[in-house]
């Protein structure tokens, strides 16, 4: 039996090891070895595009949730759970799936206890892109080529935790060995912004840190703590909010204050893109009903939500801003276990309500009014692609190369299969040449292989197509799409 433990013992983090396929002796099948240096590239043509043209690029990271503060202080790390288990309920859905109990999962458990039933898990987490993510992570960080499990669990945890007491360990160093050059991070309007103000004033540290608006909290008026979240805006802003004008004013000034310091970015999470036009009249007179804690129905919740999309959208195209748009996720499922862990815990799901119509009428509407910005549109649905490459069609224009993106494949799409299907159809319905590429949308420092991760996928899947003869072996034009895609289209995209 194949054990890859067997065959990557290497210490130096430079030190590739030296493998080659292996065969099944009694069925004469050649057999590739795990996690090697051509892995996911499956064809010639496709290890040429990996290795001469997407290896050495930087990353431009321009949606994640990493924490600012941690990258001005240059904090290091105890041990690897807290840069690998905190916050990441990618892993925590993982573990309860695996029987973990919560305490090992986001209980009182030390960190230790914590590492060791993810070592456990991980081993069993065959198909899922955590198995390559967290083995990429092993190899590119810390230097170990081989497998983490329960037999392996310990050495692991040694030698991640002595590695990361070095000072190249710490989160600046972290991410300048990883070649990034830009991060945008996910800030509320209310936020001080502080922390990228340090980042930025740090001539040592020449990775640009901005941040990126997202506003959630102030259009969703349909949630309990609504009127409180509107006291702190106002207080920020300096504007009384005490109607949807002046909430209007509040999020400008908010917005102005984003934009001088270098926010280039908008970021939206929404159950669906909503089209319920409304008046003016009656907008105001829906958001003078919450500001008394008045009842508000569905249908006025989702005209105000409407409104405020386009209100603000406007100020996006003024300003030059890019816009993200990310639904089709029901969020804050398994109320027992929200209500004890709250948001972003591991309890959200794909949703099967994602309207195009609606999608379609709002991008129109900005559109009638020349006031469409920048957009990205993410599904959570896979069964999404087709609709959303066949949408942006119809509103391309000559002021940018895909000015509307199909956003990539995103939290439960970003595997090997949910991003060759999304690169497939923008491939097929739309125009995969200006697509903008993979963002980590992480809470880890070291989430960074995840572009490689997408890198692999995409030269494998152009390489399959030119070796099927759907496309000349051209490396010239190849090697531009390769670059352009991974790196180059998105930063000409947000003008960075």
């Amino acid at each position: 039996m194949y054990r890859c433990e067997q065959f990557f013992q290497v210490k130096s983090l430079n030190e590739v090891p030296l493998v080659s396929d292996k065969f099944n002796d009694k069925e004469g099948i050649k057999m590739k070895p795990f996690l090697d240096k051509n892995f996911l590239l499956s064809t010639p043509t496709a290890i040429t595009l990996y290795h001469d043209y997407a290896a050495k690029l930087p990353i431009i990271d321009y949606h994640c949730h990493i924490n600012p503060k941690e990258i001005a202080l240059d904090r290091k790390f105890d041990n690897i759970t807290q840069v690998w288990l905190g916050g990441d309920h990618y892993k925590w859905r993982l573990m309860r799936a695996n029987g973990i109990e919560e305490k090992y999962i986001t209980g009182d458990a030390s960190d230790k206890e914590k590492f060791m039933m993810w070592a456990e898990t991980l081993a069993k987490c065959i198909g899922n892109p955590l198995y390559h993510w967290s083995h990429l992570e092993l190899q590119r960080y810390f230097g170990y080529y081989g497998c983490l499990n329960k037999k392996t669990a310990e050495e692991v945890w040694t030698l991640c935790n002595k590695k990361l007491a070095e000072d190249s360990m710490s989160v600046r160093n972290i991410i300048k060995k990883s070649n990034v050059s830009h991060i945008c991070t996910t800030d509320d309007p209310i936020d001080s912004l502080e922390w990228h103000a340090s980042i930025a004033e740090d001539s040592d540290f020449d990775v640009k840190v901005y941040p990126a608006w997202r506003p959630d909290k102030a259009m969703n008026l349909d949630k309990v703590d609504y009127l409180t979240y509107l006291s702190k805006l106002s207080e920020v802003s300096g504007i009384a909010i005490t109607s949807f004008d002046s909430l209007q004013q509040a999020l400008r000034k908010r917005i102005d204050y984003f934009h001088e310091r270098n926010c280039r970015v908008s970021d939206h999470a929404l159950d669906y893109i909503m089209y319920e036009p409304a008046s003016e009249e009656t907008i105001k007179d829906i958001f003078s009903k919450r500001l008394h804690s008045l009842p508000l129905s569905k249908l006025e919740v989702l005209q105000f939500k409407t409104a405020f999309l386009l209100s603000i959208s406007k100020s996006y195209y003024e300003l030059g801003w890019v816009m993200q748009l990310h639904y089709g996720s029901k969020r804050d499922n398994n109320t027992p276990s929200y209500d004890l862990l709250g948001s972003d815990t591991g309890y959200d799901c794909i949703s099967n309500y994602t309207p195009a119509d609606q999608m379609s009428d709002f991008l129109d509407a900005l559109h009638k009014l020349n006031q469409l910005p920048k957009t990205i549109l993410y599904s959570l649905n896979p069964t999404d692609n087709a609709a959303i490459d066949s949408i942006i069609g119809c509103f391309q224009d000559s002021s940018a190369v895909g000015k509307l993106q199909h956003g990539c494949a995103w939290w439960f799409n970003d595997h090997i299969n949910g991003m060759t299907e999304q690169m497939s159809s923008l491939a097929n319905v739309s125009f995969l040449a200006g697509f903008i590429g993979m963002t980590t949308d992480s809470r880890s420092f070291l989430s960074y292989p995840r572009h490689e991760y997408f890198r692999r996928i995409l030269c494998d899947l152009l390489g399959k197509w030119v070796e099927n003869g759907e496309y000349p072996e051209d490396y010239e034009a190849l090697g531009e799409l390769v670059e352009n895609i991974s790196y180059h289209n998105a930063l000409n995209y947000f003008g960075f």
